[in-house]
């Protein structure tokens, strides 16, 4: 009897035991945060390059991890895989030629001294000649009452655009409009052929031309549709190139305006009316293309309501990096340890903390997705083709390059200014002991550039977290990001080294499970804020 008596009261105390533990706030495991991200910024991984097998290694140790917590498959075919396909695409760096011809003169540019150009994903023979066209910025923004096409002829035409947008844009709203997409899609649509964008000083003091030079050979990647096409691209553009300003002062030397008229004009907060410009242009390259797999990984936590349960909160981290720098002599290595192993190390310690608690009333969705540093590829696929049904995706958290060396007080949440997620952010943060954090670079529009925008682009409200600026000690979190900015970012020495608070990615971990917690146990779906213009763009498209 008395093996059956401590039976008994053995598994009694386990009851109890695990009754407390899910009834308690599990709390996230520093050790276990540490050697994810030790395994995925190892060399080994050789820098988590999309489609190379470094970074094959880095999606089957997160299915892996997945598969241990328990979760299930919410990939293709019962898998936690959801394969992209991609059309990879390398510029011929010897075979660019551009021609300006114009009654004064004939003159040929030096590729890539003069301008530059990327690989096409759509013609390995790149081919375009005609006439130019000035249409400043290349913006049709009818909510901000702005039509740089107004009165303008592009038909059959090659167009010269501004980079970037009207200084009195909105910072956020101001991104969108101005993307390379959105130009695109109104050139080609007024029947362009071709495009030529110009620098500005705004956009010169951002990013030089001369630092442009150390991409010449980084590959063009585009997502590839059911019949193999690339998707978001415009077929009508048969040629690009960004022009360096003395080559802009070429096209504007016997124009209406010249360049130093132009960028005056600019600078005084006014765009100039498009006009036709007396010059012609005849410009070619040529590409390589090869198709190309990688993978997104996705599983989920089933919620306990049996209506929520059909709807989804949204974790993601983007997997993949840069690969093997090409001008670097010594260590090669682009780790990404920071960018993104933290952020997925840390998704899947959220994960691990779900596991460990009672379920939530919705499901709970955790995506690990690739070809970020591609221009958000992967996640957009997803948000795109979604293994759950498309509205059912109430919300996105998203985790992206948190830096995690300093022990900080307050948290910064892109996004959350433009729905209710506001609520669910500040909450989480106060439970945390933190504040809630204004944007301090709104002119960045950092809510438009990582993967949560593509979730965002399909409706979904979404919040995109880092740890705030202020911070115990001497330093400011501003100065920690600046630094790992100046001397990491993109660089082989964003490794794993003394220099890392791995506390600070605890409590970074419990602030974001909160948020994706409170989202999936209220009553109501998250909503846009009224009036918002990415709720108004995007939601019920």
């Amino acid at each position: 009897m008395k093996p059956i008596i401590l039976l008994a009261a053995v598994t009694g105390l386990v009851s109890s035991t695990l009754s407390v533990a899910a009834t308690s706030n599990p709390e996230a495991d520093a050790e276990r945060i540490r050697a994810h991200v030790e395994f995925l910024a190892d060399d080994l991984l050789r820098g988590r390059d999309t489609g190379s097998r470094g970074h094959q290694i880095a999606t089957r140790y997160i299915a892996s991890e997945f598969t241990q917590l328990g979760l299930e498959p919410a990939g293709e075919d019962g898998t936690f895989f959801q394969t992209v396909p991609f059309r990879q695409a390398y510029l011929k760096q010897e075979s660019p030629r551009l021609v300006l011809s114009s009654d004064h003169a004939k003159l040929a540019l030096d590729y890539p001294k003069d301008y530059l150009t990327g690989p096409s994903t759509v013609y390995q023979e790149a081919h375009v000649s005609g006439e130019m066209v000035f249409a400043g910025y290349g913006i049709v923004a009818p909510e901000l009452e702005h039509d740089d096409y107004a009165d303008l002829d592009v038909d059959g035409k090659v167009v010269v655009i501004l980079s970037g947008k009207p200084a009195h844009f909105p910072s956020e709203e101001g991104a969108h409009f101005a993307s390379g997409h959105e130009k695109g899609k109104h050139a080609a649509q007024r029947g362009a052929i071709g495009i030529v964008s110009i620098t500005t000083p705004t956009i010169e003091k951002i990013r030089p031309y001369q630092s442009r030079l150390n991409y010449l050979h980084t590959p063009s990647l585009r997502t590839l549709d059911e019949s193999g096409e690339p998707v978001s691209v415009f077929p009508e553009i048969k040629n690009s190139a960004f022009f360096s300003k003395k080559a802009a002062e070429q096209l504007f030397a016997h124009a209406p305006m010249s360049l130093d008229e132009i960028y005056a004009a600019i600078e005084q907060g006014n765009t100039p009316a498009g006009f036709a410009l007396p010059v012609s242009i005849d410009f070619s390259k040529s590409s390589t293309h090869e198709r190309i797999e990688s993978d997104n990984v996705a599983a989920i936590l089933p919620g306990s309501d049996p209506e929520l349960k059909n709807e989804y909160v949204v974790y993601s981290a983007h997997s993949d990096h840069i690969g093997i720098a090409k001008t670097v002599k010594k260590d090669k290595i682009n780790n990404g340890a920071m960018d993104n192993a933290t952020g997925t190390s840390v998704l899947l310690e959220t994960a691990r903390l779900f596991t460990q608690m009672p379920k939530p009333r919705r499901s709970i969705l955790f995506v690990a997705v690739t070809a970020e540093e591609k221009g958000l590829l992967g996640a957009d696929y997803f948000a795109r083709n979604p293994t759950v049904p498309g509205d059912a995706m109430v919300a996105n958290v998203n985790l992206d390059m948190p830096i995690l060396k300093y022990q900080f007080e307050d948290v910064i949440a892109f996004g959350a200014n433009h729905s209710d997620l506001q609520h669910n952010v500040a909450d989480a943060a106060e439970q945390m002991g933190l504040s809630l954090a204004e944007d301090p670079w709104p002119e960045q529009a950092l809510f438009t550039r990582s993967d949560h925008y593509m979730f965002v682009k399909q409706g979904v409200p979404s919040v995109f977290l880092v740890p705030g600026f202020t911070a115990k000690g001497d330093k400011s979190g501003e100065d920690y990001f600046k630094e790992f900015l100046g001397s990491d970012y993109h660089k082989p020495s964003d490794e794993v080294n003394e220099d890392f608070n791995w506390q600070a990615a605890t409590l970074f971990t419990e602030v974001n499970l909160r948020i994706g917690r409170s989202i999936a146990n209220q009553d109501q779906r998250p909503a846009w804020f009224d009036g918002d213009f990415f709720g108004n763009t995007f939601a019920g498209k």
